[in-house]
């Protein structure tokens, strides 16, 4: 029975009593005696010294035996034990152990459990489980996140979690990704572990939302934590590595430079530009000791945090001022490194300078991007003291920069080590198709309509010759250099455009507004250090890559001679400021023209069309001479394609644009996906740049030494032509281009060797070149002697429809001069006068083309008794 029922029952007297004596103490001032009448506490009382019978069993006889009483004890030992595990309860003993079993322990065990953790924990030993450690609710943050971070026993709960992901965490195909990256690490004796943001995420959504607001604060914790899971891969790792970085991937917000502000200062932000300058690597104090001369005492350490410089007042063992030198044997330095990243040209708004912000990049960040590279930073957006501003402005100015935590290089997602083995499968596959070509060619700009001439130069030029080094100090560059002159309107810049989308690294620039020293290099003095330093051009940013120069014929002379030194030996000299050295520029130069007044007059020779100097025009492997000629079933078929194009791309248009967000998502959203059309022989522009990053990074092909005959054959006579015409003129640079274009043409087809094919192709674009350069009336002249190459292994069916379409012409003009019209609803071409035409390029059988999809596409038929060929008129 509860003794506070009796209480209730106590009479008033007796309660009062004890009160009334302590009451008089107290009124007396001076406190009550406990020792006084000490025995009343132990006086009998009647009312109090009783039970109640209620709910006493008298009949109650305790007839069971020791062995059953124990067994019933068990029983409801183990039966609490189970309602604790399935409630979560923690209590100090172990989980589901019942009482009755611990009694049967050792002394250790059932000795009291204070006293059993402290000597564990003296002893240095880890029994989190035994003892039920209990979990800190990381949701439930007391007061501000930072100082609640800065707590122990919550930085120990992080780093629990954190360790925990390390090792348990599968992905979706049941891989332990970071227990795989954690020994890569430790077995290559690196200090980088990547994590991507999106597992933290949807592990632990609390530690991820710290993540991004307080990384300062976040991040070591995080290393350390990975720093023991390294630990127990690999016990010796500390002697290699002292720490761990944990670099955060992934981020899914990502802010341009010019939208970061003040509420982004100390936050994980990520952004995106071009490297346009580096720095040196610099040593940097990160745990500072000094000296004091005058005691000899070691003060520190200090933690450079790079807000301020660190100050000394005074010593703490003499008091002295100073002087204070650094200990340089305790001083711990880190490597330091600046880099200027700017915005990328195409993010930039029209009429805005581009902005860019400065990148510290620290420990074994250094030297992992050059200028001109394209990079994705994640970082802590911070804010640096800077005593010359406010010296100069006079009022608190801070300068801002990003620590970088993170790099990623935007090419990185298309380079041959990031294909996947299904990617591998799938190029190889597509390298035993014999057409390959024709389709990586025909996918080249799928919304330009034509020009497939220009395709296939760009395909050429982005596969790119084989670089040589015949001996120590001779090289022979690998890279084509292409020009497109031609009429305004002609898709020039949009094939530039193009290829600024779909190459691995490519800088776009126009002639007008680019000088000698933006396109090489120019020499700046240092704002910070004093120094003069270089700033890569446009040719250095484009290293390894295409540089591409829009109104070529704009620049001026002095400018143009600039890249002279660079389109050829690939390298840009320097003399400035007593800086002397040699800059790399080994990139392919694309660039784009118009002729003199506009258009191309084909009565002119080359030389009077163009003001561009013989140097210069040398240089360049491809010339493509393109001229706007008006042609009514070409500029039909024209306008039907550009037409269709605005159609299907008009939003309105539902249908089409489900269509297109369709075919997008099975080609992988590449440039132009949308407008490729429905040809199944089109590779997707995803499968397009990852088939030319595979090609360059793994096929090497060779020349055969029973090909050099045909080369230099055609060369010979080309040379020959060249002395008398006024055409393009003819070097023993044109030479080695036919062998480059052999090559690329043999790493299209990933081929070891060129064979015929390959050569064949090469001196075939090179014949086009050279004749397209030349007066109207030379042209006939030349594509009759250099026959047998235009028309070897080239296409049959094409060959015979640009004849059909050049007898078509004739028959339009003779109807226009006579105003005799035929037949009213077609135009006619006597089958014998397409015959007699295709004689001249060794073709007699031409029912095999009136057979093909070519003949019926262009939209022709033959009429009836097959003698003539008829066109429906518009």
């Amino acid at each position: 029975m509860d003794p506070r029922e009796n209480e209730e029952a106590v009479p008033s007297d007796v309660e009062d009593e004890p009160s009334r004596v302590a009451g008089s103490e107290v009124e007396d001032g001076e406190g009550e005696d406990l020792m006084d009448n000490l025995e009343a506490d132990y006086r009998p009382m009647e009312h109090l010294d009783r039970y109640e019978g209620d709910g006493i069993d008298d009949a109650y006889v305790d007839d069971v035996t020791e062995e059953e009483r124990f067994a019933a004890r068990l029983a409801a030992e183990r039966e609490l034990a189970e309602r604790d595990v399935v409630e979560g309860r923690l209590t100090g003993r172990r989980r589901g152990l019942p009482a009755a079993l611990e009694e049967e322990l050792d002394d250790d065990e059932r000795r009291p459990r204070r006293r059993r953790r402290l000597e564990e924990a003296q002893a240095g030993m880890d029994d989190d489980e035994e003892l039920g450690e209990v979990e800190i609710n990381l949701d439930e943050a007391r007061g501000p996140i930072r100082e609640w971070i800065a707590q122990e026993p919550v930085r120990r709960e992080v780093s629990r979690r954190f360790a925990r992901l390390l090792r348990t965490f599968i992905d979706d195909s049941g891989d332990a990704v970071y227990r795989q990256r954690v020994r890569d690490m430790c077995r290559e004796n690196r200090a980088t572990l990547e994590v991507n943001y999106l597992d933290i995420a949807n592990t632990m959504p609390v530690v991820a939302i710290w993540l991004a607001d307080h990384p300062r604060e976040m991040l070591p914790i995080l290393g350390e934590a990975a720093k023991e899971v390294a630990l127990e891969e690999f016990a010796e790792f500390s002697n290699v590595q002292e720490s761990v970085f944990v670099r955060i991937a992934n981020i899914p917000l990502q802010e341009s430079i010019r939208d970061l502000r003040h509420f982004h200062l100390n936050q994980l932000v990520r952004v995106d530009g071009v490297v346009t300058r580096r720095t040196g690597v610099y040593p940097q104090l990160q745990r500072t000791f000094y000296d004091c001369l005058k005691c000899g005492a070691v003060l520190g350490p200090y933690f450079q945090t790079g807000d301020r410089e660190i100050k000394l007042g005074s010593c703490p063992s003499c008091e002295a001022k100073g002087p204070f030198q650094v200990n340089v044997k305790e001083t711990v330095y880190r490597n330091y490194q600046k880099i200027t990243l700017q915005e990328s040209p195409g993010s930039v708004p029209a009429g805005r300078l581009p902005r860019s912000k400065e990148v510290i990049l620290l420990h074994d960040l250094v030297d992992s991007v050059r200028p001109g590279e394209e990079i994705i930073v994640t970082g802590i957006y911070q804010h640096s003291f800077e005593a010359a501003q406010n010296a100069r402005h006079g009022f608190p100015v801070y300068s801002v920069n990003i620590e970088a935590n993170h790099v990623q290089k935007k090419g990185d997602q298309y380079s041959a080590a990031k294909l996947t083995d299904d990617d591998k499968a799938e190029i190889r596959a597509l390298s035993r198709d014999p057409r390959i070509g024709e389709r990586i060619v025909k996918s080249i700009a799928p919304s330009i309509y034509g020009h497939q001439n220009i395709k296939q130069g760009i395909a050429l030029a982005l596969f790119g010759g084989q670089e040589k080094h015949p001996s120590a100090t001779h090289r022979l560059r690998g890279d084509i250099n292409m020009l497109l002159l031609g009429d305004p309107g002609t898709a020039k810049s949009q094939f530039l455009k193009y290829i600024e989308k779909v190459a691995h690294r490519a800088v776009y620039t126009t002639g007008k507004g680019a000088s000698a020293v933006g396109l090489t290099a120019a020499v700046h003095k240092d704002a910070i250090t004093g120094e003069w330093t270089l700033e890569g051009g446009a040719l250095v940013l484009a290293d390894r890559g295409l540089c591409l120069i829009d109104e070529f014929d704009k620049m001026n002379d002095q400018d143009r001679v600039s890249i002279h030194e660079a389109m050829e030996q690939q390298s840009i000299s320097i003399s400035k400021a007593g800086i002397v050295t040699q800059l790399q520029a080994r990139c392919s130069v694309i660039a784009a023209a118009n002729p003199i007044g506009g258009r191309y007059d084909s009565s002119k020779t080359f030389s009077e069309n163009v003001e561009l100097t013989d140097p210069i025009l040398s240089r360049f492997d491809i010339l493509c001479v393109i001229k706007d000629t008006v042609d009514p079933v070409n500029d039909e078929k024209l306008a039907e394609f550009v037409v269709g194009s605005h159609a299907r791309s008009h939003p309105d248009d539902i249908a089409a644009e489900r269509a297109a967000e369709e075919q997008r998502g099975e080609e992988g959203g590449g440039a132009d996906a949308s407008t490729s059309g429905s040809d199944p022989s089109m590779l997707s522009q995803q499968m397009l740049r990852k088939y030319i990053t595979y090609a360059k990074q793994t096929c090497r092909p060779k020349l055969q030494m029973a090909d050099y005959d045909k080369v230099a054959q055609v060369y010979a006579e080309l040379r020959r032509e060249s002395s008398v015409t006024h055409g393009m003129p003819i070097a023993v640079r044109h030479l080695e281009s036919m062998i480059r274009m052999s090559e690329a043409r043999a790493a299209m087809h990933l081929r070891e060797y060129v064979n015929d094919d390959d050569i064949d192709c090469a001196i075939r674009i090179m014949l086009e070149s050279f004749v397209a350069t030349q007066k109207l009336s030379v042209q006939k002249a030349l594509r009759k002697k250099f026959r047998k190459f235009l028309s070897a292994k080239a296409d049959f069916n094409g060959l015979v429809l640009l004849k059909l379409q050049e007898c078509l012409r004739d028959a339009r003009r003779v109807e226009a001069i006579t105003g005799q019209q035929e037949d009213r609803d077609n135009y006619a071409v006597p089958v014998r006068q397409l015959e007699e035409r295709c004689r001249d390029m060794d073709i007699y059988d031409l029912k095999p083309f009136f057979d093909s999809e070519a003949f019926r596409d262009a939209g022709f038929r033959l009429g009836e008794g097959g003698q003539q060929v008829l066109l429906a008129r518009a």
